[in-house]
């Protein structure tokens, strides 16, 4: 689940990444992390595949629900990030102009 929450959230990135007019929202971060995470992803489900076989394909939904959250927070958390280096770099001026009022 944390698996497809992160490959889902880096696809829909990538997909606003390439269809932009301008690089004013600086969305290569947030691509970039979002692909990293679904590449940890992957290679944690190759290794816990290796390990268990059967209970990997027949995870109980307790484990489902545990996973979710995982997932959503790790997209949470890299929106933070996302937001704060938008907010310090401020391509626009909008928090400059804010600043000086």
């Amino acid at each position: 689940m944390t698996l497809l929450l992160t490959v889902f959230a880096a696809v829909v990135v990538t997909v606003i990444w390439y269809n932009r007019k301008d690089d004013s929202l600086n969305l290569s971060p947030l691509m970039f992390m979002f692909w990293g995470a679904s590449l940890m992803w992957t290679v944690d489900a190759i290794f816990e595949y290796a390990e268990l076989r059967e209970e990997f394909f027949n995870p109980a939904p307790a484990d489902m629900i545990n996973d979710a959250f995982l997932g959503l927070s790790v997209i949470a958390l890299a929106l933070v990030i996302w937001v704060a280096t938008l907010l310090i770099k401020d391509p626009k001026g909008v928090v400059r102009k804010a600043l000086k009022k």
